[in-house]
């Protein structure tokens, strides 16, 4: 069994206006995933630097980050980062572009968790509807051109107001949509904003919104997470089709 998460850390800025890195990361230990992705990770202006430093990771949790930042303080692509279990191999990992008014971007990491491999994209969706449907859509034949075909989990922030249409079609056409349940505004959750999508080959056997005391005041969204189990015999026709 493979957990992971998706959690939007509003630059570490809490309910309470409090930049508190430090509770970020007490709330990622409440999660216990042993794969995260992080959207706004980084402070949006001047260096962009991270909100949550390599090493501090490091320090107040058993996860460690990937960086895909381009300027030297800054941990994430336009805010996108991967953390993951120490234990837990990386194989490979990309930025991707993705078509925008605004700066927006995911990111890729290929992962060996004891016999398994799966490959994870973290992403961030814009706010117009006409550009997360052409995100979702160059997210999708991005991975169409890779080498290799893996069991695959697309989860962040899709900005997404409804339950259903919009870019949620596009990625519903070859892959499992989960809704764990609403997560925007972590006060008074009603909308469903984060998500978590599969790959074919790949049982979801739960999920849900990590709603504690603590996640509540840590960003305005709440932690979506998702136990997942590989179908081996499934992903291996997708790696021979």
């Amino acid at each position: 069994m493979i957990s992971v998460a998706s959690y939007n850390i509003r630059k570490s800025v809490g309910t309470d206006w409090r930049r508190d890195p430090a509770r970020i990361l007490d709330i990622l230990n409440e999660v216990d995933a042993d794969i995260v992705a992080l959207q706004e990770v980084d402070r949006r202006f001047g260096s962009r630097s991270a909100s949550l430093s390599p090493e501090m990771i490091t320090e107040r949790t058993d996860y460690s980050a990937i960086s895909f930042g381009v300027r030297a303080q800054s941990l994430g692509w336009h805010g996108n980062t991967i953390l993951y279990r120490r234990g837990i191999e990386v194989l490979y990992t990309r930025s991707l572009t993705l078509p925008a008014l605004e700066p927006r971007g995911a990111v890729l990491a290929d992962f060996r968790i004891g016999e398994e491999k799966l490959r994870v994209i973290g992403l961030h969706l814009g706010l117009v509807d006409l550009w997360r449907r052409r995100q979702a859509q160059s997210v999708l034949n991005q991975l169409d051109v890779l080498d290799e075909a893996l069991p695959t989990v697309i989860m962040g922030d899709l900005n997404q107001w409804t339950t259903e249409g919009g870019c949620l079609s596009h990625f519903a056409a070859s892959h499992r949509v989960i809704e764990p349940g609403p997560s925007f505004h972590s006060t008074k959750p009603v909308l469903n904003f984060d998500r978590i999508i599969t790959t074919m080959d790949v049982e979801v056997t739960g999920s849900g919104v990590h709603m504690s005391d603590l996640a509540r005041k840590g960003s305005d969204h709440l932690p979506v997470w998702a136990r997942l189990k590989i179908d081996q015999q499934a992903a291996q026709v997708s790696r021979t089709a």
